[in-house]
């Protein structure tokens, strides 16, 4: 990947990144910005299934990380006229598109390092 992909690549992300959170902070369901970061980072623990090995540490990661599953959440959400499935659908995308741009995409099952944006 070329330099100016990789950096168009990142600012594409990050905007992803900005206007998830801004459409967060329109679901807020009322609590305090604390609470709002640590649920934004709250989808690493996925990475816990990394103990059990490589294999089953890739599927916990991407089921948490696949920004199609957080559309999905989002879309039940919004025919459901559900407000919390709104807000964890917005929060999965938010926190999948600031890993990516950080350059942490979809794990494969021999490495952590091994994503499909490349190696870490």
């Amino acid at each position: 990947m070329s330099k100016k992909m990789s950096i168009n690549i990142k600012l594409e992300e990050a905007a992803m990144t900005a206007i998830s959170i801004y459409f967060l902070s329109q679901h807020s369901h009322g609590l305090s910005l604390w609470i709002w970061i640590l649920l934004f980072f709250s989808p690493d623990i996925s990475m816990i299934g990394y103990l059990f090995g490589t294999k089953t540490g890739a599927f916990t990661y991407n089921i948490i990380h696949h920004r199609g599953i957080a559309l999905v959440l989002l879309g039940i959400g919004i025919f459901s006229q559900q407000e919390i499935w709104i807000s964890i659908g917005i929060l999965l995308f938010a926190h999948a598109s600031f890993d990516r741009m950080l350059g942490y995409g979809l794990k494969y099952n021999d490495d952590f390092k091994h994503t499909h944006l490349g190696s870490i």
